[in-house]
Parts: structure tokens; sequence; C-alpha cells
């Protein structure tokens, strides 16, 4: 696991302090502190930044309302995301607040300097603003009704003088980056939206707001009426935590930054003014710009306005801070968006948590303090019967190597967790307990050490995502203080349990969950079926299939494609967004699947695309090409390609 760099840098975005946290604030932070983690057991040296954005007009409007000064609205906030993120487990290496003096002089020093270069000029600006979004945008750039494109909210009509930074100017270069480091920008279809962003002609950056409008941000040093537009200085916080300007040490070790975790709404910002600003300052660029989906509830995006925002904190207390960061992390696909509800988690708690995880921790644990006094016996070589438990334990640790790097952490938790199910398995085909009353004590012995092995390496694979309750585990197994942190360097040789340590016994892990009322999951209601009579009469009505030549099929380009990324679309209940790889391009398809597969489902899989359809419009969505799926009745299922290392854009024929 890791990069081939020598250090890990990682960094969430910064927070507003307007309001409290929610759950996307959480899942970010929770992914970095989870990435963090495996680096640091790797060995690797690692710094982890997160902190919060403390200028700008939402932070003085939201002062206003709760009659506080800005600083003191920053200063309550705060505590807020301090308190959680101490709750959530977080092992942040800095946090960094935007109106810490070690941060607002540096951003006043990099202004200066690009003034001083004739980077940033001044000039009368007329445009639309949006509060909100604290952006200005042309009128071609409303959304219909003439409403800001991102928010959808209403903008006012400013004339003002400004200062611009010459962002124009380095239009050309950015394109060229990026289409030469196509991991600068993650995942694929993230990239290709900034491409798409970027063929249009890129304006100069507006990074001032006038006293008389905005009195709350860090003021300009070269003319005292104005304060610095908060995404300017907001984004420099990555380098200022690390020394910029200021130990050159410091930032020597640790820029560039491996990964910048983002939402996809703060997209543009993150991925053409920061690499914009850093260009223009002579830094270089970080290695990653990584941006996931949203968390959804059903269908929905969470906001204020519905009233669907999940609490973290709430349910920390209701079910377990490890249990919510393990859902959070195998729930969704990196890139995606994905969906929150209670009864998802409960489910995948239940089946994952304490019916596989915590199941096999209890038997084994339990069974060695009843036949072998609490204490596991010196290891032996594992024997044919082991062969499927030691494959599955070695897949699970190379696998998580493996998704890792490629940023598909749920995959190598998926893996981790088929180890855990394969332990079961083993445990229930080699019956320690009939081995126990027929006296055969060696084979006892090897079982129930084989057994707690597989769990002393699932519960080292899955420490970065639940430290609490793998650290209980495995001092379970009789590992000491010292040794419940895991090197993932040696983790998965066979036979690291020691012997004959005592074994502590502790209560279920992973209590189940029962579901106090029935609960229907947005999006899951089924139809009732038809009558088989009905059905069993449609097949026999199958229609007669009008004959072709060899060369009508001919003009059908059939191509392997891989899926990158999928996402519903928006009030299209049927309709799935399928970014896939064609070997030679990458392509937008819109297909009427989501009934049948959930977009976590369709990641990696290789399929059967036309690949020579014209392009259509489903929904207000383009739609290059058509996958092709095999239905009967009210099953649909996908024509893919058997082995998942066959290359795309391969002739089907």
């Amino acid at each position: 696991m890791g990069m081939s760099d020598p250090h890990f840098y990682i960094t969430t975005p910064i927070y507003y302090v307007n309001d409290r946290p929610h759950i996307g604030h959480a899942y970010t932070t929770i992914l970095a502190d989870v990435l963090a983690r495996y680096h640091r057991l790797l060995d690797v040296p690692t710094w982890f930044l997160t902190g919060t954005d403390e200028h700008g007009q939402k932070v003085q409007e939201a002062a206003a309302k709760h009659g506080m000064t800005p600083q003191e609205q920053c200063d309550t906030t705060v505590v807020r995301f301090q308190e959680l993120w101490k709750k959530l487990e977080i092992t942040h290496d800095d946090f960094i607040r935007t109106t810490e003096e070690r941060h607002t002089s540096m951003v006043k020093k990099a202004l200066q300097e690009l003034y001083d270069r004739g980077e940033i000029y001044g000039a009368d600006y007329e445009g639309w603003y949006c509060v909100p979004c604290e952006r200005f945008f042309t009128e071609k750039d409303l959304a219909e009704g003439g409403v800001c494109p991102d928010c959808k909210r209403a903008v006012q009509k400013l004339v003002e003088r400004n200062y611009f930074f010459k962002m124009s100017q380095y239009q050309a270069w950015l394109v060229d980056h990026i289409e030469k480091h196509p991991e600068f920008i993650q995942p694929a279809h993230r990239r290709q939206e900034t491409l798409g962003f970027l063929r249009q002609p890129l304006n100069d950056l507006c990074i001032s707001r006038p006293k008389s409008r905005l009195a709350w941000g860090i003021e300009l040093p070269f003319d005292a009426n104005y304060v610095t537009y908060v995404w300017f200085d907001a984004l420099m916080n990555y380098v200022t935590a690390v020394g910029y300007g200021a130990d050159s040490a410091a930032f020597a070790k640790w820029w560039p930054a491996s990964y910048h975790l983002i939402g996809k709404d703060i997209l543009t910002t993150h991925t053409v003014y920061w690499p914009t600003m850093l260009k223009a300052l002579g830094l270089e660029m970080p290695r990653s710009i990584f941006a996931h989906g949203w968390w959804l509830v059903g269908r929905d995006k969470m906001s204020k306005s519905l009233g669907n925002v999940v609490n973290p904190m709430a349910m920390c207390e209701q079910y377990g801070v490890d249990a919510f960061r393990y859902f959070l992390m195998a729930e969704m696909s990196l890139g995606n968006d994905a969906s929150f509800t209670e009864e998802a988690f409960i489910n995948r708690y239940n089946s994952d948590l304490a019916n596989d995880l915590g199941n096999l921790g209890s038997r084994v644990i339990k069974m060695a303090h009843r036949f072998l006094d609490g204490r596991f016996p010196a290891p032996e070589p594992p024997g044919p019967d082991e062969a499927e438990l030691v494959k599955a334990a070695t897949v699970a640790l190379d696998s998580m190597r493996q998704h890792l790097d490629s940023m598909q952490l749920e995959r190598g938790i998926a893996d981790v967790l088929a180890a855990v199910r394969e332990g079961n398995r083993y445990f229930d085909k080699m019956a320690p307990w009939a081995l126990a009353k027929q006296g055969k004590t060696a084979e006892l012995r090897r079982v129930l050490y084989s057994a707690a092995e597989c769990l002393r390496i699932v519960s080292g694979l899955l420490y970065p995502v639940m430290p609490g309750k793998m650290t209980e585990l495995r001092r379970a197994l009789g590992l000491n203080d010292g040794e419940t942190e895991p090197h993932l360097g040696t983790l998965g040789v066979w036979g690291g349990l020691p012997a004959e340590r005592p074994l502590t016994d502790v209560p279920p892990l992973f209590p189940r969950i029962e579901k106090t009322e029935a609960k229907t999951v947005p999006g899951t209601a089924q139809k009732t079926a038809g009558k088989p009579e009905k059905a069993a009469k449609k097949a026999d009505q199958a229609a007669v299939t009008e004959l072709i030549e060899i060369t009508d099929f001919a003009k059908v380009s059939l191509k392997t494609a891989k899926i990158l990324a999928a996402e519903p679309v928006p009030d299209a209940d049927k309709l799935l967004k399928l970014q896939v790889d064609l070997g030679t391009e990458q392509r937008q398809i819109v297909a009427g699947i989501a009934k049948f597969y959930t977009p976590e489902q369709l990641l990696g899989r290789t399929i059967i695309v036309v690949a020579n359809l014209k392009p259509a419009q489903l929904r207000g969505v383009a739609s290059q090409g058509m996958l092709l799926a095999a239905k009967s009745g009210k099953e649909l299922r996908l024509v893919t390609v058997d082995g998942g290392d066959f290359p795309a854009g391969a002739g089907v024929g």
C-alpha cells in the first residue's frame, strides 16, 4: 500500500464554520483518517491536515444572525468540529484555522508577491453575484431562470472595482498538465468534467471584495479597502499549514500533497483555481485531487431545507463510532454518490459486523477458553484443511494493498470480509466442538489456532477503519498493548499469533441490532408479481424474429467496455449514468438499469456496448452508446465478459 513518494500528505477540505458538521464532513474526514492510518502502519512518514474555513460572507451573515462578532462565531462553531473529530477518533496531525496568524500572514505574503509581479491587477467588474456561493457569474453562466448555476438561488447584479488574478493565461498550461498526468484529477469522470469546463475561455479570477460589502476577511496587503476573496484565502491552507513562506524545511518535507480529498461540489475551485494559483507562485502541483460523491437519503441530496441531514454525532451515540466509520467506508464507492438510510446501516451492521466478524471472534475465543484453558497453542504449519483459509487471508491483504493504491477502499474491505466469511465456513466445516468431544486434541488445537490467526490478520487490516473495536479484538486474542497496532508489512506472515498467552474474555463486539419497526427504504418498494399463468402465456407468445444477413450484423460495432463510474440520473428512477473505458477513449452511456443494479455493483465490470450508435439525449443527459442486457420477465442481467482482466475496447462478434 502507499504511493511511491517518500511521504504521504493528505488533506480534507477546510470546513465552513457557519453551521454544525454533518455526515458529508464526517465522511471526508474519516476517509482521510483511514488512509493516513494505513500509511502510518506501513511506516510511511504521514501528515494529515484538516481544519476550518473561517472568513467570508456566509460566516459574517451567520455571526449577525446569532448576535456575535465573526470571530466569536468562528470560535463557537469550530469547537463542534473539534469535538466531533475527537468522537470519531480522527488522528489529524494538524488542524488549521484560517483566522490564525500563521495562515493570514502567508496569504498576504503570497498576494503581495503576485501583485508585485503583475499577476494581480485592478479593474471595474460587472456581473451577477451569488451570496451563498460567494462567486461572480456572467450572464451566460446563469442557470435557467437567471439563478446561480451551482446552488440555484437568486443572484444580485453588482458593478464594482475589484482586483483580479490573471488566471486566464494559465488555461493552456492547465489543460496540458491534466492530460499529461491522468492521476492529477481522480476519478476519471471528474477529470473529464474539468477538461469540459476548460473547453470554454477561462476568465481572470476576481480575488477581492470591497470592505463596504464584506468586512470579514484577510485584508489585501496592497489596498486596505479590500479583503481577500474567500477561495483565494481558503485554498492556501494546504501550503501555509506545512510551512509555506515560513518553514522551508517542513515545506520541503511534506509538499506536494499526495491527496487533496474534496467533495464533487468544489471540483472547479480545486482543479482550476488552485492549480493556477500554485503555478503563478512557482510551486509544484499536488499529486492528486480526489473528488468523492455525495451522500443521498434514498435518491435525494441531503439538505437542511428537506430536513434530511444525518447527524453523525447522534449516529455514533446510538450505534457506536466504529460501526459508523465502517458503514461509511464500506458503503460508498469512491467517486460515486451513495445512499444513507438507517435501514441500510442496520442491514450492513448485522450482516458484516454482527453475523460475520463478531460471530467468528466470539466463537473462537469462547472455545479457546472452554477447551484450551484460555490459551492458544504454538502454531503448526497449515495443512490441506487450512488451504482455503490461508488463501482468503492472503487475498484480503493483497487486495487491500492494491485497492488502497487505486482509491477503491470499499473493494479492499469487501475482500477482508470475504476472508472473515471463509473463517466462519472453515469453523463450521472443521466443527471444533465435535473434535473436542472425540478427544482429537491435536486437530482441535490446530483448528482454533488457525481460526484465531485468520482473525489476527483481518483485525489488522480493519484496524484503520475500526481502531477501537479491532484493538478490543486483538487484545482478546492475546496480543499485548504494543502489538494491538499492526504492522502491515509483516501482517500476512501466517503463524504470527503469539502462543500460550492468557486470553481475555470480552463482551460481544457487535451486538445484533434488532429492528423495532419495519422501515421502507426509498426506491426499494416492489410491485406485486404477476400470476404464473400470465407469465407462461407471455413466454409462449414470443415474437418470430426476422432473419438478417451477416452484412446487416456487420454494421453493428460491439466492443468490450470497462465501467469506471456510475451514478443516478437526477429525477429519473430508472436511469444510471455510466462512464466507460473503450480502450482508446472514454464515453458516457445512460442506461435504464437502476432498478436492477446499484452504482456500486457496476464498478469495474467489463460489459458489451454498441459503440457506433448515434448519440442521444435521455432526460437531458448525453448518451454515447448502448449496453447489452438480457431480460426475462422482471429480471434483467448485463451481458458481461468472463474474466475481469479482459481488455477494454476488444471487438465482439
